[in-house]
């Protein structure tokens, strides 16, 4: 039998199409163990072990009775002719019927200890664990923490199957992930994805750096377990991206070294506390970083640094920018505040800063979180005006009234009109109050101007405004 070197398809003989198969054998073989190519996982073994560990947790919030006549109201006589009138308007409305929410959880303790979302048992009157063998309990709220959305649950039981815990602070994106929980009332439901991003900030979500992954999430999920593939528990289930209220493909969880925390804390002292630095930053945009004469953008922009704050103490000033915290890298202005957060009260921190383009190394002794911040207020300032052509705006001094309202202690100017040019550009707004200009303070309208004059043209400066008394760094560059 001859061997070919080509074989075309038409007069391909059986003996020689047995031997292409044999000499491409070894070939996929090798193809199937490459580096980069693995086996799918097998999610059984897990499930098997910890899926008695996951809990269906239902409440019930009790809704307002039936209404009763107003004060002034209940003793109007029977024969007035107004009586009936109100009767059947006040107390002939039905009463609204107690609501119900559905999550799940996952117990920590053979003893009965639990963690859950926040959002799962808020103002619930009643909250019901029910066990894999059906079993169901009355649960006490020890504590919740709304900030994270972690709660931590009791009920009276022994010899309870516990998940592993683990440390999501190890997780990597692409790693394989599964969840756990009750979507839509389907106890038990399993679904698995990959970790598609670390550290993930959410709006108005300041102190989670959220796990995000692809994992099928729905509503029931809430609080339930994350798992990794060794079988430890990296996260709780808490939130989905969608315009639907259903599944979208991005889910997000807490990281279960955030939420641990919190739940030892609920359950050692009945509250959670919290670091606090005394900043408001910002990210670093390529056009800062232009200004700050930085390489790339990276860091925290320091944009306002609040009176007798652990900040203050430690002479932040405005315009630094925070590169490391406790020896953890800020690579963007959302890192830092989860990071504070979780930096014991009380203790001296060290902190990398970029000061004028200088890296310094300052020690902060870190505060407890208080429940309010209020700022200081200024003096009186005389009223000026003068028109910038270079940026196409035009400010003035503020008045008292205003420097009180604004809670602005001194200097800053108020934009009056902006128009076409690199000020509109870069976003300036009318009613802004330029506090700084090309990391200069900005004492008042005349010096305003001087300081725009000393800038080259076409290089980028750096200009903090206060809008609605946030500050915001803002980066222009001037004109002819």
């Amino acid at each position: 039998m001859k061997i070919r070197t080509s074989l075309p398809g038409r007069d391909l003989a059986r003996g020689s199409l047995w031997g292409l198969l044999l000499l491409l054998a070894p070939l996929c073989v090798a193809a199937g163990n490459a580096p980069g190519r693995v086996a799918l996982p097998d999610f059984t073994s897990l499930v098997e072990h910890y899926s008695a560990a996951v809990v269906n947790i239902s409440t019930t919030n009790k809704r307002r009775k039936a209404p009763k006549l107003p004060p002034g109201l209940e003793n109007i006589p029977k024969d007035n002719p107004f009586y009936e009138f109100y009767r059947r308007f006040f107390e002939g409305r039905p009463s609204e019927p107690d609501s119900q929410s559905l999550g799940s959880g996952f117990v920590v303790s053979e003893d009965g200890y639990l963690i859950t979302n926040n959002h799962v048992v808020k103002d619930a009157d009643k909250i019901i664990v029910r066990l894999r063998d059906r079993r169901e309990f009355e649960a006490k709220l020890i504590g919740a923490d709304e900030k994270v959305d972690v709660a931590l649950l009791k009920i009276e039981a022994s010899g309870l199957p516990t998940v592993q815990i683990g440390k999501s602070s190890g997780l990597k994106v692409g790693e394989w992930v599964l969840a756990i929980g009750s979507p839509f009332g389907f106890d038990y439901s399993v679904t698995a994805g990959i970790v598609s991003a670390i550290g993930r900030s959410l709006p108005s979500e300041n102190y989670v750096p959220f796990i995000q992954t692809d994992v099928a999430i729905n509503p029931g999920n809430s609080g339930g377990p994350l798992f990794n593939l060794e079988g430890e528990v990296v996260g709780v289930n808490a939130q989905i991206f969608t315009r639907t209220g259903q599944y979208n493909g991005l889910s997000f969880a807490i990281p279960i070294d955030v939420a641990w925390d919190v739940a030892e804390q609920l359950r050692t002292k009945g509250r959670v506390s919290r670091g606090w630095l005394g900043v408001m930053i910002q990210d670093v945009t390529p056009e800062l970083a232009e200004s700050f004469s930085l390489e790339k953008p990276a860091g925290a922009l320091v944009a306002k640094v609040l009176p007798d704050s652990p900040a203050a103490r430690a002479g932040l000033k405005v315009g630094d920018i925070v590169m490391r915290f406790g020896g953890h890298q800020v690579q963007r202005s959302s890192d830092l505040p989860p990071i504070v957060g979780q930096t014991r009260v009380d203790s001296r921190t060290p902190v990398d800063i970029l000061r004028d383009g200088k890296p310094i190394r300052i020690d902060v002794v870190i505060a407890e979180l208080p429940d309010t911040v209020e700022s200081g207020r200024g003096p009186v300032s005389r009223v000026r005006s003068t028109s910038e052509a270079r940026l196409g705006i035009r400010v003035r001094d503020l008045t008292a009234e205003e420097r009180d309202a604004a809670e602005v202690a001194q200097g800053g100017v108020v934009v009056n009109d902006v128009e076409p040019g690199p000020a509109r550009e870069a976003g300036i707004e009318p009613g802004d109050i330029i506090l700084r200009f090309d990391q200069k303070l900005v004492g008042d309208a005349e010096q305003f101007q001087g300081l725009v004059a000393d800038v080259p043209v076409g290089r980028a400066a750096a200009v903090l405004v206060q809008r609605d008394k946030n500050p915001l760094f803002l980066a222009l560059k001037t004109r002819k």
